[in-house]
Order: C-alpha cells, then structure tokens, then sequence
C-alpha cells in the first residue's frame, strides 16, 4: 500500500521521487554520486522542517487525521509493558472505540485508557472509527473507578471525531454518560494526566478528558466542534473549513495560550506518523515527568487544583 501523501507534502515528495531516481541512475551505471545523494537528503530535511514549522490551523488538522498516525494500541505497545486489557462496561457490552487496562509505565503502574481508530475497513468498523457510544465511557468509568480503588495513577489518551451520534447512542443515553465521567472525574483521588494524540472532538473527547494535566502532541487539536461542522453552520458550506479552523483557535499552540493545556509535546519532524517509536519515547518522558510531580501533592490539594484548573477556563479579561 503507497505511504498516504497530504497536499502540503508534494514538494517532499517531489525531492523523496528526485532522489530514489538518483540512486537508481547511480546504481545502475555504476557512477559515485554520494556527495549528491547526501545534498539532497539535507533539502528534504530542511524542506520538510520548513514545510511543518509552518502549518496552518487546518494544516494541523490534516496531520492529527493521518491515517499513518499512531493510535493508543500504538503507544501502549511502544511505551508500556505488561498491559493488561480490561473489557466490558458491565450494563451492555464491550465498545472498542475506547480502550484500556492496566499496563506499567518504566515500572510505574497506571491504568492507560484511550480512544482507538481502525487501519482498514474491517479495524475501522470494529472500533466505529473511534466514534464511542455510551458503553465506552462507562467502560472507562469502571476502569478509572478501579484505578481510584487501588490508588493506581490514570493514563488517558484521546483521538476521536466524537462520541457516537446515532439512534443507538441517544437510545443509551450517550449525554448522560458523558456528563457521569465529566462529575466522577474530578472526584477520583489519583493522578490525572491526559494527552490529546490526534484528534479531540467536542464531548466525545472529555468523557474522558478531566485531568490534572493536560499535554496535547505538536500536531493535534483541541475542539468544541470539527472544522467542517462549524463551516456548515457559519458558513452553510464545508468548504470554508480552513477558515473555520483558524477561527476556532484549536491547535496545541492555541491551547497553551488560552491557558486549556499544560504542555506541548513535541513530535519527529514530519509529524508523529513518521516515526512511532520515537514520539512514544517523547510522550512516555513527559507523562512520567508530571506523575512525579503530582505524586507528590496531597490528595485534597490535588482534587482542589483540578477543581480550580477547569473552573478558570473560559476566563478573560478584556
């Protein structure tokens, strides 16, 4: 299957196409071209660089839906060890748009909980293309209730459009769920930390959402809305959603501004899709960084500046 090419990437492309040629020509008539080959392999860097220092809002939107992008499985088999999947949310059955189970962290024991996107049509059905319908956040309640029981720390990594908007969803009561995670989070007396690793959509992304950090990938978004919907009610067309990105201020770097995330992690150049391991080893690095620090706070203070954290959001003055 050829790698998945966005727009804004053609003249890496262009230069990788250069290049392979360039190696085949000096292959084939036995001609040493390795100053060349080393030149060029220094543009497509410092092209690339270029090309992601300075995307656009939507831009970074594109990127966090690579479809090349590491998803949660990707990071618990690259950061974690002996996980342990829990299944179920014990009211209807198992969602697989939402994951988790215990797993350890450097040795450090956490309970690692996240939405899961699908690879191809089969994985994509299975997990309803990471969409959740109310069982997954009731499944993630149970597993962060377990966490609280055994003072284990939470681990939550986002990546969804949204919860799921269908009959099945209104039918189980998908608000109600939402809103049951967004009370019982702030009442769970263990360490929070969650990361937004792709894309985080509206409600579905803070059912479980509610933390005492909150790191957000160079790359990803942060959204009451995807870009799309709110050109199709602003602008009453889709394709205005390059504009409606900017508008809606959702990248990492917005974030940080607005005081609604805690850190940004920086991913290989290129994007996060280019090299899985390494943006897990980042990731794993920063995660451990802030549960040491919140290890340290007593329980009231840490459920006290959770409170305080959220309740500022929002805040500004003119």
């Amino acid at each position: 299957m050829p790698p998945f090419i966005l727009p804004f990437e053609k003249p890496v492309t262009d230069l990788e196409n250069k290049l392979h040629e360039l190696e085949a020509f000096s292959k084939d008539q036995d001609i040493d071209v390795a100053h060349e080959l080393e030149r060029m392999k220094g543009k497509i860097e410092t092209t690339r660089a270029q090309i992601y220092e300075n995307l656009t809002s939507w831009q970074k939107v594109q990127v966090a839906r690579h479809p090349e992008r590491p998803y949660t499985m990707d990071y618990i088999e690259n950061m974690t060890t002996d996980f342990v999947e829990i299944h179920g949310d014990r009211i209807h059955k198992d969602d697989r748009a939402i994951i988790g189970g215990f797993a350890k962290l450097d040795g450090q024991k956490v309970m690692i909980i996240g939405s899961q996107k699908g690879r191809d049509t089969k994985s994509n059905l299975a997990c309803n293309f990471g969409c959740a319908y109310p069982e997954g956040y009731r499944k993630a309640l149970r597993l962060m209730k377990m966490a609280d029981k055994f003072n284990v720390p939470i681990v939550t990594l986002i990546d969804t459009p949204g919860a799921f908007p269908g009959l099945e969803s209104e039918e189980r009561h998908i608000a109600e769920a939402i809103a049951v995670n967004l009370r019982e989070m702030f009442n769970l007396r263990v360490p929070i930390i969650v990361t937004i690793i792709g894309e985080g959509g509206s409600g579905g992304a803070l059912g479980i959402g509610i933390g005492d950090r909150i790191l957000i990938l160079e790359h990803s978004y942060y959204s009451v809305i995807s870009p799309e919907g709110c050109a199709a009610i602003l602008f009453k067309d889709r394709a205005y959603a390059d504009k409606s990105a900017e508008a809606l201020k959702i990248t990492a770097q917005h974030l940080i501004e607005n005081k609604l995330a805690d850190e940004i992690v920086p991913e290989p150049k290129g994007g996060a899709h280019t090299d899985h391991e390494a943006i897990a080893t980042t990731l794993k690095k920063a995660i451990l960084s802030h549960l040491s620090e919140l290890k340290e706070q007593t329980t009231d203070k840490l459920l006290d500046e959770r409170y305080s954290k959220f309740r500022a959001m929002g805040v500004f003055e003119e």
